[in-house]
């Protein structure tokens, strides 16, 4: 019997849980908490000045401005609420390739559950959707510290099988979803990237902030091999038997094509994009990344 547990590696969650992951962008939320809202109300951060008009609450009034201008102004403020983040996993027959300790499933799904303790853990809400050409399985948004479990179980229970369609799943999660927050992508991106940067260009649309992790095998990057060597499709029934010596140039010229188009539709749509192998350790890419992200925000 599988253990969900795995996902959750000790030494991963003791170099993270000092971080705060937080939005870039404003986001809804209905819990008093660390994330901007746009609704404005009366709270400690004030955002703005905006000219009276008839029937505004005499209260919010800067009689300050009043006194130096001669015209009525009011303050705005911006509530503070929870962030709430959607993490969407690949579990397409794709991800199960790997040689290290850890193939791509099992990477994504780690990256997946160290952030669902670290969001849990500031009492955000935290949903998942695993996938593959369709959501295979969803769980919902909820801040409570035991929420946790489900989300593992939903994990562990997706074990890697038939293709991707980003495109279907990114709409569905923007119409599941609705509301203003992260939306957290885990893939091996092995997908049609048109229909990729429309889905990713529908969330931004939306107003989600957007995060994708890109996981890519050591192998994927490097094309170790020698030797006459069969290759087999994961979601297709193709085979390509060849010395892959004569191939390897071209390969990683193609390779690296890909991901500079991965990079630019990312940033085009104003995509948070990291890039991680399989072969790294997990605690200091989430570490190096949730810290350049919190610089972003402070910045």
């Amino acid at each position: 019997m599988s253990d969900p547990q795995r996902f959750l590696h000790p030494e991963t969650v003791k170099r993270i849980a000092r971080l705060d992951l937080r939005a870039r962008y404003i986001v809804e939320g209905f819990l008093s908490g660390m994330h901007r809202s746009p609704y404005f109300g009366q709270s400690i951060e004030f955002r703005q000045h905006r000219e009276y008009t008839y029937g505004d609450d005499l209260r919010y009034v800067d009689w300050k401005v009043w006194a130096k201008q001669d015209r009525f102004y009011v303050k705005q403020f911006e509530e503070e609420t929870n962030l709430r983040c959607t993490l969407l996993c690949d579990v397409s027959n794709s991800m199960r390739y790997g040689n290290g300790a850890l193939n791509k499933y099992e990477y994504g799904c780690t990256i997946a559950a160290c952030l669902a303790y670290l969001l849990l853990k500031q009492q955000d809400a935290v949903g998942c959707v695993a996938f593959a050409d369709a959501a295979r399985t969803t769980v919902p948004l909820r801040s409570k510290r035991n929420h946790l479990d489900s989300i593992l179980q939903a994990l562990d229970a997706c074990s890697p099988r038939d293709k991707t369609d980003l495109y279907q799943i990114l709409r569905q999660a923007a119409e599941s979803f609705p509301r203003r927050g992260v939306m957290v992508l885990i893939s091996d991106l092995l997908v049609e990237r048109k229909g990729l940067f429309k889905g990713l260009k529908l969330l931004r649309s939306r107003g989600h902030d957007v995060l994708l992790f890109h996981v890519l095998d050591d192998d994927e990057m490097d094309f170790p091999f020698s030797g006459p060597t069969r290759f087999e499709g994961l979601e297709t029934a193709d085979q390509l038997r060849c010395n892959p010596r004569a191939l390897r140039e071209g390969y990683l010229n193609a390779l690296n094509a890909y991901l500079e188009e991965i990079r630019r539709g990312c940033a085009g749509n104003a995509v948070d994009y990291v890039q991680l192998r399989t072969s790294q350790p997990l605690d200091a890419a989430l570490a190096a990344f949730l810290s350049h992200r919190l610089l972003k925000i402070q910045s």
